[in-house]
């Protein structure tokens, strides 16, 4: 994506042996729908090796890293944040303002994906508490709508370098392919 400024994905808590996969997910979401990078908290390192190795297979440019402080991740972060909470403000009052801010103002943006309960300061910190529908789902499916609404679809068309093979896209079954040089 040729945006103006970083959007980074912090993945806020992590259980283990019950989020595994969910934490995995975020990291691949984020990197399937156009977030320059992922912090996935210091417990959940298959997961972080997992996403580098999508990355190494299938391209980038994506950074994945584990933090052992999300808070202050959050804190000392120099730009906009953005928490996706079923609470928050609707995703379709806010989005062009959050656009606005990451496209005119060059504002990097974090977005913050909770698992557990997600402590009060991280409302209090976020520029935007953000609603993907007010009802109970996946943190995965809010984060993959909420990417698709900041990027208007044009994620859909990234170009991935690096690559050691792609995916074919077909009608019916699966092709993959070695990237040729």
């Amino acid at each position: 994506m040729n945006e103006t400024a970083e959007v980074a994905v912090l993945r806020l808590g992590h259980r283990p042996g019950r989020d595994e996969r969910m934490t995995t997910h975020v990291g691949l979401t984020a990197r399937a729908l156009g977030a320059d990078r992922v912090w996935i908290p210091d417990n959940a390192g298959q997961s972080l090796e997992t996403v580098a190795d999508i990355t190494d297979r299938f391209g980038g440019p994506f950074e994945a890293e584990l933090t052992d402080s999300p808070q202050a991740l959050i804190r000392n972060w120099e730009g906009r944040v953005v928490h996706l909470t079923m609470y928050g403000e609707r995703i379709q009052d806010v989005e062009d303002k959050i656009r606005s801010a990451r496209e005119d103002d060059g504002e990097p943006l974090l977005v913050v994906v909770g698992s557990e309960k997600v402590p009060f300061d991280v409302y209090e910190a976020a520029d935007w508490n953000v609603g993907v529908t007010n009802q109970p789902h996946s943190e995965v499916a809010g984060l993959a709508v909420f990417l698709d609404r900041l990027f208007e679809g044009r994620e859909l068309d990234r170009e991935w370098v690096d690559a050691d093979r792609e995916v074919i896209p077909m009608e019916t079954g699966k092709r993959v392919e070695p990237v040729e040089e």
